[in-house]
Parts: structure tokens; sequence; C-alpha cells
């Protein structure tokens, strides 16, 4: 029998008859093997959304620009430190003998210090506990950092001329200091370093992680360090100087009669007369020229990519060989 179209809307619109209807099947009734949808909170307000939420529509840019950067304040204090000691240690006419025994001993104490930390976590957990702080996360998985540069400072005395064995060193507390400060402040705003490779290799020569910003900053203070160092403190001894303002390079390395042989066959090969070629590099040209190749030296030695060597035993022996290498060719030119 059909139902009138009034008592249809009534039955439809009566509360008492909707209590007798049976429930309609809910989204989000269970059902084994079938996700459940999720339940959106209209009411979401924007402060409640997460830091990483909110930041995926923002370009790269200001992604990076709301990152933390940790500026390792105390391991960068430490780090520095170790040029003013140097110093002092030049002025006060230190025996660089007696410095290369305190580092030789340091290395003696720290070396079983560090392998008992990798191997035993109770140990680690102490240490790091104590000394944590001067350690960057990439170092308590691996050597600290601090054996590579005892190492670095102890070949450097060793082997090369005292004068230029300071100039490295303050390289490395101060260059590679302002590399890591000034990259991590300015590194975004600046071009990457350009895309080399070694020969026959295709490992890059620049770390990717480098910048240009750190690469001037390193290049500028090696500069700074060299001029410097050679103006108002070399002079204090006088006796462990490679180069003076009035003469220059002070030849060393191969004796003159060699040298003219060189110089003899240089001639030959070229066609041109070379044996009477001088050049002392005196006075402000010549150091600044040594200014110049300290600081490039500086940039290069402190962005190379050179796998898993650290940089605290690189950078003092780059810089310092190559400082040392080109002192012996302008003595060469200078004999």
């Amino acid at each position: 029998m059909a139902i009138p179209a009034s008592d249809a809307f009534s039955l439809a619109h009566d509360p008492r008859r909707r209590t007798a209807r049976s429930p309609s099947p809910k989204i989000f009734a269970s059902a084994r093997g079938m996700p459940q949808p999720r339940r959106v909170n209209t009411n979401t307000r924007l402060k409640d959304v997460p830091e990483e939420a909110a930041s995926r529509g923002r370009s790269p840019e200001k992604r990076k620009e709301k990152e933390k950067v940790d500026w390792e304040i105390p391991r960068k204090t430490l780090h520095s430190s170790i040029g003013f000691l140097t110093l002092y240690l030049w002025t006060s006419n230190g025996d660089p003998r007696t410095v290369v025994f305190a580092c030789a001993a340091g290395l003696a104490a720290l070396v079983p210090l560090d392998i008992l930390r990798l191997r035993s976590p109770t140990f680690e957990r102490l240490y790091e506990g104590a000394v944590g702080f001067l350690m960057r996360d990439v170092e308590k998985k691996a050597t600290n950092g601090v054996i590579w540069y005892l190492i670095g400072v102890i070949f450097v005395l060793s082997l090369y001329p005292l004068d230029i064995a300071v100039v490295s060193i303050l390289i490395l507390s101060w260059a590679d200091t302002a590399a890591s400060t000034l990259g991590r402040l300015y590194g975004r705003h600046t071009p990457a370093l350009p895309s080399l490779h070694f020969p026959f290799t295709t490992r890059p020569v620049f770390a990717q992680r480098k910048s240009l910003a750190g690469f001037l900053a390193a290049s500028f203070t090696g500069f700074l360090c060299a001029i410097i160092f050679w103006i108002y403190v070399a002079p204090v001894r006088p006796a462990e100087e490679s180069w003076t303002w009035e003469e220059g390079v002070i030849a060393s390395g191969p004796s003159s009669e060699w040298v003219g042989r060189v110089k003899e066959m240089l001639g030959v090969m070229t066609g041109m007369d070379v044996s009477e070629i001088r050049w002392k590099a005196s006075g402000a040209m010549g150091l600044g020229v040594i200014g110049v190749v300290a600081g490039v030296v500086s940039g290069v030695a402190e962005a190379l990519d050179l796998g898993s060597l650290d940089d605290n035993l690189t950078l003092p022996i780059l810089a310092g060989g190559c400082i040392y290498a080109f002192f012996v060719v302008l003595g060469w030119v200078a004999a």
C-alpha cells in the first residue's frame, strides 16, 4: 500500500523512529587487512604545526637559514690558542726539541686512551663526558682529531726550518679556524669551489663541504700569518730566520755550483742566458710574494679532499712543505 507523501516525510524526520533504524556502516569500521583512514582535525592552528611540516613549502635556502649552526666555540678556542702558545715559545727562545718531546709524551698517553674509548662503551661514556664537548660527532666513532694535530706539529717541527714550521702551525691554528667559522657563516651565500678531479682518478680535488667563503678566509689568514710573522716576530730569533727584509731568502739546500749547472742547462734548453738572473725576494715585494704563496697554499690545503685523512694532519704538512719548497726555489734564483 502506498504511503502518502506527508506520512513518508513525517516518518523520515520523526526522532522516535530514528532509533529503530539500523545504523549505517561507518567508514571507520574495523576491517582486517584494511588501513583505517586518518581523522583530520579541521581546527588545527598554525602554531600547532611542527617546524619541519611548516617548512615543507619553503625554498631550500629558507630551510637552511632555519637550521641551527654549531659554532664549536670550545673546540675553536682550544684550536686557536695553540697559535698564541707557539708565538710565546718563539719569542721566549723556547727549545723546539722540548716542544716535540712534550707533544710525543701527550701522544703516547692519548693514543691508548683513544683505543680504549673505541673498544669500551663504559670508558667511552666517561671519556666523552669529560672532553666530549671538544669533539665533533664524527670523531666520536673515529680517531680523535687531537692525535692528528699532535702528529702534524711533531712532523713540521722535526723536518722543516723552525720559522717555516712555526708559520705552518699558525696556519693550522688560525687559518683552519677562520675557514670553518666564515664558511659556516657565509658559505651558503657564495659559489661552490670548482669541480676539479685529481689526474687519472674520479676523486674531486676539493671537498664538497668546503665553500668559497671558507677558502678565501683560509687564504687571507695564511697571508697575514706569513706577513706578520716575518716582519715582527721572526727577527726575535735571527739565527732561525729563513728570510730577512734586507737579505731576502737565505739560500739553503743545493750548493751554488749545482745551481749554476742547472741554470746553464736551462739556458741551453730555452736559448736564453739565465746565469745572471738574481732575485733575493727581499723587501716589500719579496715578502708580498711569499705572503701570496702562503695564502694560496693555506686555502688549497684546507679545502683539499684527501679521503679519510684529517686536515689537522695534512694542513700543516702541506702548507709548510709548499712554503719550504718555494723558499728553496727562491734560494736557487738568488744563488
